[in-house]
């Protein structure tokens, strides 16, 4: 007997699995061409205000975002799809984890020691993120229907509103997902130690700077 037809919103559920896979892959894609033009810019500001930028400027920046993202997963790891998640992060903007991915984007731009990589990287990382959001947005209206419409009138899509603030007295997580959001964040981590070797290796002529970054 041939298999029942799918529904419209299980047809969604398969698009938006196989476009998430996609999406992924582009990203680190981008992100592996970005750090590697990046291995040849040369920063002109002097140590000081270079480690400033790197050091306090870039870590708080990249630790914020790994912070917010946890902070993000705890509310919506494994119910995107399944039901509307409207309290803590949530309830500020409709797409947290992207608003803090974005921030720790700009602190890896930072370890450069040039502020504008770290504003370009915010700038390419939000650019990337609105495509996705506007695919996804889509698919929570097929799948969610009204309460999302809503939720889409009332709620800002990026940037926080805190006025809208308001949480729940419990909420339940699966650890699978916090802990590989957890091992993401490494690799936002990861960033320091490589531009650190990326700037001895400068500094020793074993890496040619062709152009400057301010």
């Amino acid at each position: 007997m041939a298999a029942a037809a799918r529904s419209p919103i299980e047809r969604s559920f398969d698009e938006m699995g196989r476009y998430q896979r996609r999406r992924r892959v582009l990203l680190a894609l981008l992100i592996g061409a970005f750090c590697a033009l990046l291995i040849f810019g040369g920063s002109t500001h002097d140590e000081l205000g270079h480690e400033r930028i790197e050091g306090q400027y870039g870590s708080a920046l990249i630790l914020i975002g790994i912070g917010g993202r946890l902070w993000s997963i705890l509310y919506i790891g494994g119910r995107k799809s399944a039901e509307l998640v409207a309290t803590g992060p949530y309830s500020v903007m409709r797409n947290p984890l992207y608003f803090f991915s974005t921030v720790a984007a700009a602190g890896i731009g930072a370890q450069t020691g040039s502020v504008i990589v770290s504003m370009a990287s915010a700038v390419l990382c939000a650019a990337a993120f609105y495509v996705v959001t506007l695919r996804e947005e889509r698919h929570l209206t097929t799948v969610l229907g009204a309460p999302y419409k809503d939720y889409i009138a009332r709620v800002p899509r990026f940037f926080p509103n805190p006025r809208l603030y308001r949480d729940q007295a419990e909420v339940t997580f699966t650890p699978r997902i916090f802990n590989h959001t957890l091992r993401d964040g490494l690799m936002f981590v990861a960033s320091v130690p490589f531009f650190e070797l990326i700037e001895s290796g400068q500094e020793s002529g074993v890496i040619p700077v062709l152009f400057w970054l301010y």
